[in-house]
């Protein structure tokens, strides 16, 4: 079974969570994309919710499927969120960003009672800093943040697109930090935020209730202890 299948698997499987009336976080990447989609099919079945989209991309996808949408300003309280990871650690802890989408994610994921993530099994690590660590800057003085970053021990490399630097759905850039294994995420998420400049970081920690693994099978579920 290939990596999209799984990926599939695990989506659909998530969207079984959502009841009539909830107001759902709809997540950012190539997994969630599948939740999406089936929430867009169980609505042209009747299913009655409000969506709170994490990024353009998916404010798109989820009108196209006619899912009811609002701003998390409209609804500060959301009940379940379900998202994408680019890695997994055993304690339910996160990175990512690798859409880009970091901040309204983690700003959604606050908000809600609730966050499942979706994922295919190669999402999971015994630690997390495998995958370069996203963290969204401010344009002004990016170099200095950029700076101030490598002096915690990455090697940090401004995200690109088109040869251009690549712009968040908040106007910002992103660097992409090689920290290698990250034995303290909570530790290393704090030291991060206190740097001018930074915006968000793409370390989510304690804020997953539940992770769904797609496997090549089944869908394997981790639940916080």
């Amino acid at each position: 079974m290939d990596v999209e299948t799984m990926k599939k698997l695990a989506g659909e499987k998530a969207a079984e969570r959502v009841k009539d009336g909830m107001v759902v976080g709809l997540g950012t990447g190539s997994t969630v994309k599948y939740t999406i989609l089936k929430l867009g099919e169980m609505v042209s079945n009747g299913l009655d919710i409000i969506g709170i989209p994490t990024s353009k991309n998916t404010e798109k996808l989820a009108q196209s499927l006619g899912i009811k949408l609002a701003s998390i300003n409209d609804y500060p309280e959301i009940d379940l969120t379900i998202d994408g990871a680019d890695e997994v650690d055993p304690n339910l802890n996160l990175i990512k960003g690798g859409g880009g989408a970091l901040l309204r994610e983690k700003i959604v994921a606050h908000a809600s009672k609730y966050e499942i993530i979706v994922v295919d099994e190669g999402k999971l690590k015994d630690h997390l800093g495998g995958f370069p660590l996203p963290v969204e800057v401010v344009q002004f003085g990016w170099k200095r943040t950029k700076l101030c970053l490598e002096k915690l021990g990455c090697k940090a490399m401004l995200r690109t697109k088109g040869g251009a630097p690549y712009i968040t759905d908040n106007g910002n850039y992103i660097l992409d930090c090689k920290f290698g294994t990250i034995e303290n995420p909570a530790e290393l998420e704090k030291r991060i935020d206190e740097i001018p400049g930074v915006v968000e970081v793409g370390l989510f920690v304690n804020l997953a209730d539940e992770v769904y693994i797609g496997k090549k099978d089944c869908v394997k579920i981790m639940r916080k202890i």
